[in-house]
């Protein structure tokens, strides 16, 4: 089986941001028996700002928060951090990778393929990769974000049958239980609905970008791409072989659906956002949704100063987002009524639940 798994920073470091390295040994020691039992596995990896912290006399209560500060504190920490992950790995004679991505990696085809290629020449040769956004030269404007949503691209990027999502929670509960005593784990999803959206709160840590919300628009993006989802407390004994081996009760199991996206429509989707909006009416509504491209005629209202290339959510005539894709005019082409051509192609067009 071909599993990707996701650590997030509260898994593996303390409340000052100091990796805990018992915490990194238990999961490479379970990677390592998945990998014995036949299975591949690639590693997404965060806490290299946390872990830069200390290292630069700081703590997880005083991070910075300005972004030239926190690329320089993660430059640091992805070292600290590359270097446990090396040593627990060395402890079972297996030798860990470094990769660092950037959202090109997963939008532009010729680097999707070099990465998918090095991904499994990796693999191949009995190495672990260690996946991370490369922080230290990202541009806000243009990174992807969150390490969850990493995540559930590479699954899609390397054709997974499974994601696992680490963290310090059991998996998606029914309340907060530091609110609600009565909060019991949801085991089994089959869709990722508003309702399951409005469980999930913000960030559970100060020493992460991510919480419950960010690993549940994982799964959704995971789940669309076909490939099975888990959301599993990382401190639980032999947590990779229940997820892989799908235990009940080993976390939340999302399913997958019964469709596969594309890469570039999941990356339209899920990794770009809108910068804008088009009212279309009924008919261009009906031929939308019967996999036709929309037509500039059949736009009735443009919100946004969003430009060629950029992505728009579709708006149908009662109100409801059905559909986000990249359109090939800008704002002003579309609301001066001049081009009667395509506006969006099917082929960049994702019809939205």
């Amino acid at each position: 089986m071909n599993v990707v798994v996701k650590i997030g920073t509260s898994s593996i470091t303390d409340d000052d941001g100091r990796i805990e390295r018992g915490s990194v040994a238990k999961i490479a020691a379970d990677i390592v028996d998945s990998r014995a039992a036949g299975h591949d596995i690639v590693v997404v990896s965060s806490g290299a700002i946390a872990a830069g912290l200390p290292a630069m006399g700081l703590t997880a209560r005083d991070r910075p928060r300005d972004p030239r500060t926190l690329q320089a504190v993660s430059a640091v920490g992805q070292a600290h951090l590359m270097g446990t992950w090396n040593d627990c790995f060395g402890a079972h004679d297996t030798v860990a990778g470094q990769v660092l991505l950037v959202p090109d990696d997963f939008n532009r085809r010729s680097t999707y393929l070099q990465a998918r290629a090095t991904l499994a020449r990796l693999t191949e040769l009995g190495v672990v990769p260690i996946i991370n956004e490369n922080d230290a030269i990202a541009d806000d404007e243009i990174r992807i974000g969150d390490n969850d949503r990493i995540a559930a691209l590479v699954a899609h990027l390397i054709r997974a049958d499974l994601l696992v999502l680490l963290t310090d929670a059991p998996g998606l509960l029914t309340a907060d239980p530091r609110i609600d005593d009565s909060a019991s784990l949801i085991e089994d999803v089959i869709e990722v609905d508003h309702e399951l959206e409005a469980l999930a709160g913000g960030s559970g840590s100060n020493r992460g970008s991510g919480g419950m919300a960010t690993k549940l628009a994982a799964a959704k993006i995971a789940t669309w791409s076909g490939v099975r989802t888990v959301i599993a407390r990382a401190g639980r004994p032999d947590v990779i072989a229940d997820a892989i081996g799908g235990v009940q009760g080993v976390g939340t199991i999302f399913r997958p659906a019964g469709r596969r996206l594309s890469a570039r429509k999941v990356w339209i989707a899920f990794a770009v956002g809108a910068a804008g909006s088009v009212h279309v009416d009924a008919g261009a509504r009906s031929a939308v949704l019967s996999d036709k491209s929309l037509l500039a005629p059949g736009i009735r209202k443009v919100e946004g100063e969003f430009r060629r290339g950029d992505a728009v959510e579709i708006v149908g005539p009662g109100g409801d987002v059905f559909g986000k894709g990249t359109v090939r005019f800008d704002a002003a082409q579309l609301s001066s009524g001049v081009d009667r051509g395509v506006a969006v192609h099917k082929d960049d067009l994702v019809l939205l639940s």
